[in-house]
């Protein structure tokens, strides 16, 4: 297995790699539909089923928002239920282009764990092998706790008071503060820039070429000079905006965990609209 891997890896590279990586299935949707019947109707072989509100997340609530990190220990406990272990690679996916696995691969990368997404999520797996509907089983393994790097988050209130570049990384109209059910208030944190993840991915759902994402970046006010915080509904798909900033070689990023969810649920804190970070 590599020494270092990348934060994202193509099909090819997953199915030489088959035999000596855990694959993880990280399918969610916020509309409801289940990522567990979505896995059983056919997923990578061998890929264990990651649920991202058992597994990937702490209880939700109005203080924290809808999906807390969970403590290292659950974290922990969770991976060792699943079978992976502490030296284990693994390579997530889902089948949206990767801004649901992004969670699972941004929490082990930050933690020193070998983690990639699957390039292009599972349409670009089935142009090079078949699916499986068998439940993977794996043994229970050995899968250290390891306390979140404070490095790498950034809290309600340091957003609040935040000099560093802020980014949002949910749709632009969520952003504006079109109606969405999702949240009690539509609209941004006053001064975060639009940066939708999903606008990461090309026509095809791989993600775009480095320049071309350093390009976008930029044009977002990250130039790479000072670690940019991200956030999104819940802190899940901004986990992708920070793993492409890795891939284009900019500063490793920081994850607001509490994201919209907790932001739009304080009312006294304020909300931007339209287009402008205001």
């Amino acid at each position: 297995m590599d020494a270092v891997i990348p934060a994202a890896v193509d099909a090819a590279w997953l199915a030489g790699h088959l035999d000596r990586t855990v694959v993880a299935d990280v399918r969610w949707y916020l509309d409801g539909r289940s990522g567990l019947d979505a896995y059983r109707s056919g997923h990578i072989p061998g890929a264990v089923f990651v649920d991202l509100d058992r597994r990937l997340s702490a209880p939700p609530s109005a203080e924290e928002g809808r999906h807390p990190l969970p403590t290292p220990e659950h974290f922990a406990a969770a991976m060792s239920a699943l079978g992976i272990a502490d030296a284990d690679t693994v390579v997530a996916y889902d089948d949206a282009g990767g801004v649901i696995a992004a969670r699972l691969v941004w929490m082990l990368r930050v933690t020193g764990h070998p983690a990639a997404l699957l390039d292009g999520g599972l349409a670009a797996w089935t142009g090079t092998g078949a699916l499986e509907r068998a439940t993977a089983e794996r043994s229970p393994a050995t899968f250290s706790a390891r306390p979140w790097p404070r490095e790498h988050l950034a809290t309600l209130d340091e957003v609040a008071r935040a000099t560093a570049p802020l980014v949002d990384a949910r749709s632009r109209a969520r952003y504006r503060g079109e109606p969405d059910p999702a949240d009690p208030r539509h609209g941004h944190i006053p001064g975060a820039r639009s940066l939708p993840c999903r606008e990461n991915l090309g026509p095809d759902g791989r993600l775009l070429p480095i320049t071309e994402l350093r390009r976008r970046f930029l044009a977002a006010g990250v130039d790479g000079s000072v670690p940019v915080i991200s956030y999104c509904g819940s802190g899940v798909t901004a986990c992708h905006n920070l793993l492409a900033f890795e891939l284009a070689g900019l500063p490793a990023g920081r994850l607001y965990p509490g994201s919209w969810s907790q932001w739009s649920s304080d009312a006294g804190r304020p909300i931007a609209t339209g287009d402008e970070p205001g």
